[in-house]
């Protein structure tokens, strides 16, 4: 959205694109729209280029224009823009970046993450190069992402990243050799002219750093981390400077400062360096999925295999794969069978069959078997970069506690810059020693420590959510993986959740004959047939072995079943009208028959023909099998705390069938789509969290109405997008696992957050009262931020809970 102020009359012209609109009819109800809201002066909608002009009062904002077109029935595009941002050092930088982006016209969400310095940006028709102009005037450094991967393929000749703290070590060390001999009655010091040598590089050329980010912080009319140490750290170097030229170069000459000002500096980047150092490892996981992406595909064209790019490779193109080589592209097996390991992207650790028909996902690595694909997504549209797409997000997005964070850090550094100059007058005022007022003033700015704040929730949030997607739990965003670790009951799908959702073999049941027999007559009739129930006999067959006979004159009867003639007898297997045509009973098996169909099975008769001749030789139950781990889930739920229920949309039988398998009690059968989610509702009214787990298009009603939606990743994009979390296997244990890391990932935050605000509350006190020199304040400080970072990086030793509760 562009924006300026109109000539005459003070108005604000606000330029945005508006979708969805066909005709001139639909620009003149758009128009009107807007001309309705309050102040609006004109509105103007271009059809060709979609957009649209308005003149308004400075105080008609975006959201008020947006509604009015919303309303009108059409639709104003918001892009999603994530900018890298340097030299922030703390959570009051995360503010001013925040405040300056929301101020843009247009920008209706700006959020900023410390640990993964990104800016995650939300806005209408606003250029990328005003986003980051704002940025830098607000005295940072901006610019688009750099991929990670092809930064780091590249050879690198820059210095290492700890250099500065080894010089600046090195030069500070001979300043604090003379501290060390004090306790043992052994007082000796650097010359003054010495001293002043070695300092004056840490203080201005290493520590130049904190000038320049604090000067930006000042010119921004706000503070942050960099301030208060450059005012610290000046203040005591400063001080020494005065004593070194008011009373000379001389053994009387006193106690010089130097060390506090150098050794601070060099523990302030010892800490900066050590945060970094944690901070790159929490985005492991992350940079493990980056390095699943093939970089080429061989690709089958007019009967030549060519090597290309994998940028070049369309849909509909054949890919080989061969033994050994990553996946480049998803697709589907056209012709040969392997194992593909698939660990990394579905946190299961045994390889997994494929063969043709069946779906493949680029990244995953091919075993012994050479593969040939038909390309099915490319690019962007990738499972792969969905996959990384979704963990990054989650990691850009802030959580709700981090709001009593922000609020604190915006008064944080101004509240210390206070106590710091009541400290200094206070002390200068009653003792008169106004040295010491000094150092004391300087003890408690360089103790402050707004990083550890500003770390405490993002970092433990980016370790949560990559521990959890290497193990197959991708959380969409932070606020799921906040709210989850409430959750008091978890409301299940049936089918395709607590069960495979596809038709299998669960009875056979013979006249006359043995099961083997009905089972080798139904597999003979139906072996030409891609109808589920079909396959379902075609599966049950193989897994028992059974050979498929020679058939003859197969057809489908259309609404009732199949027939097809064997060695002299036709065969017929379908349903009761299909028996009434040829004329039998169901009298012999009709028992049978009536406790499969309460259970919410599907029967088919299966009957034979000789002659005039007729004959039921048994029938055939199909059901939706539960999934090996259904029970395990609902038990491991109820034992951390979490009750259960089943909402479906599947006969009373079947929903029974299946509550009762896995141990839930309450469950909600023949349930719509939208009933499910008054159901959820209800639940919610009721003061419960409620978690919703499905898989389907019917589900997404009742995921979005959940606190937090989790979806299947067998089931339908729809479920997926809806849901706050996937799971990448299907697996319904995974369940468990999810509210688990999302418990130990908010108690991590709650850790961190306690540690940052008590030892801000304790250390800031103690420095006020002189406890504290500047050298142990800056120690002190900078271990603040690197605990805070370590205790988040705890989170990597997390692993998910086995079916039998083991842990892998």
């Amino acid at each position: 959205m562009n924006t300026v102020i109109a000539p005459g009359p003070v108005l604000a012209v606000h330029t945005f694109k508006v979708e969805g609109m066909t005709c001139a009819s639909c620009v003149g109800r758009v128009e009107k729209a807007l001309e309705s809201v309050v102040r609006v002066e004109s509105a103007s909608i271009n059809l060709a280029t979609e957009k649209a002009t308005v003149q308004a009062a400075p105080d008609v904002s975006i959201d008020m224009l947006t509604a009015a077109v919303e309303k009108a029935g059409y639709e104003v595009p918001r892009d999603t823009v994530v900018l890298s941002i340097s030299g922030m050092t703390c959570a009051s930088c995360v503010a001013r970046v925040e405040r300056a982006l929301m101020k843009i016209p247009g920008v209706t969400h700006a959020s900023v993450n410390l640990a993964t310095e990104k800016a995650q940006i939300t806005a209408i028709s606003v250029p990328i190069e005003r986003l980051i102009a704002v940025v830098e005037t607000a005295g940072y450094d901006a610019a688009l992402p750099v991929d990670a991967a092809a930064t780091e393929s590249k050879p690198n000749s820059r210095l290492p990243a700890w250099w500065p703290v080894a010089v600046s070590a090195l030069l500070s060390l001979p300043l604090v050799v003379p501290m060390l001999g004090m306790p043992f009655d052994y007082h000796w010091n650097l010359p003054g002219w010495l001293q002043l040598v070695l300092a004056t590089p840490v203080q201005f050329w290493l520590g130049a750093r904190f000038y320049k980010a604090g000067w930006k912080a000042l010119l921004a009319r706000s503070g942050n981390m960099d301030l208060l140490v450059a005012i610290g750290t000046s203040a005591a170097y400063a001080l020494s400077v005065y004593l070194l030229v008011t009373h000379g170069d001389h053994e009387g000459m006193g106690h010089l400062y130097f060390e506090s000002s150098a050794v601070v500096i060099t523990l302030v980047l010892l800490g900066k360096w050590l945060e970094a150092r944690a901070k790159h490892q929490t985005v492991a996981a992350l940079r493990a999925l980056e390095s699943l992406r093939a970089s080429e595909a061989i690709v089958r064209r007019n009967g030549q295999d060519l090597v290309v790019p994998v940028a070049q490779v369309r849909l509909g193109d054949e890919v080989i794969v061969r033994p050994g080589d990553r996946v480049p592209v998803d697709g589907t097996v056209v012709e040969g069978s392997s194992h593909l390991d698939e660990s990394l992207l579905t946190g299961e650790s045994l390889p997994v069959t494929k063969t043709v028909g069946d779906a493949v996902t680029g990244g995953a690595v091919n075993a012994e078997g050479m593969l040939i694909l038909r390309t099915t997504a490319v690019g962007s549209d990738t499972m792969l970069s969905n996959i990384i797409k979704l963990v990054e997000d989650a990691q850009a997005v802030k959580a709700p506690i981090q709001r009593l964070v922000d609020k604190v850090s915006a008064v944080f550094v101004p509240v210390v810059l206070v106590i710091s100059v009541v400290t200094f007058f206070a002390w200068g005022l009653l003792t008169g020693d106004w040295q010491q007022a000094l150092l004391n003033a300087v003890a408690v700015q360089v103790i402050a420590c707004p990083c550890a704040l500003g770390l405490a929730t993002p970092t433990s949030i980016m370790a949560g959510t990559g521990v959890a997607a290497r193990y197959g739990i991708l959380i969409k965003d932070a606020e799921a993986l906040e709210i989850a670790h409430a959750v008091d009951i978890v409301a299940f799908d049936k089918t395709g959740t607590l069960t495979e959702g596809r038709p299998a073999v669960v009875a056979i049941e013979a006249i006359a004959r043995s099961e083997r027999e009905v089972l080798e007559l139904a597999q003979a009739v139906q072996q030409y047939s891609d109808h589920p129930l079909a396959k379902a006999v075609q599966a049950e067959a193989t897994r028992q072995g059974v050979s498929p006979r020679a058939v003859s004159a197969a057809q489908a009867l259309p609404g009732r079943g199949v027939r097809a003639d064997t060695n002299g007898t036709t065969v017929f297997l379908g349903n009761r009208r299909l028996l009434h045509e040829i004329g039998l009973e169901t009298t012999g098996l009709e028992y049978a028959a009536r406790l499969h169909e309460s259970a919410g099975r599907t029967v088919s008769w299966l009957a034979l023909k000789k002659g005039d001749a007729c004959e039921l030789a048994g029938l055939l139950s199909f059901g939706d099998t539960l999934k090996p781990s259904a029970k395990a889930a609902v038990e491991r739920l109820r034992e951390i705390g979490v009750s259960s229920v089943m909402l479906t949309g599947d006969n009373s039988g079947s929903a029974r069938a299946v509550a009762s398998a896995v141990g839930i009690s309450d469950f909600h059968a023949e349930v719509l789509p939208a009933a499910k989610a008054n159901l959820v509702a209800t639940l919610k009214a009721n003061g419960k969290t409620v978690a919703m787990v499905g898989d389907g298009i019917n589900d997404a009603p009742a995921l979005a109405s959940a606190d937090v939606g989790i979806a299947m990743s067998t089931g339908t994009d729809v479920a997926m997008h809806t849901a706050g979390i996937t799971l990448m296997r299907g697996d319904p244990i995974l369940i468990a696992d999810a509210i688990d890391i999302s418990r130990k990932t908010y108690r991590k935050i709650q850790q961190n957050l306690g540690w940052a605000f008590i030892y801000n509350v304790v250390g800031i006190p103690l420095a006020a009262m002189g406890y504290l020199s500047p050298v142990i304040a800056g120690a002190a400080m900078a271990f603040s931020s690197v605990c805070v970072v370590t205790n988040a990086l705890l989170l990597r030793r997390w692993r998910p809970t086995l079916s039998n509760g083991a842990k892998p």
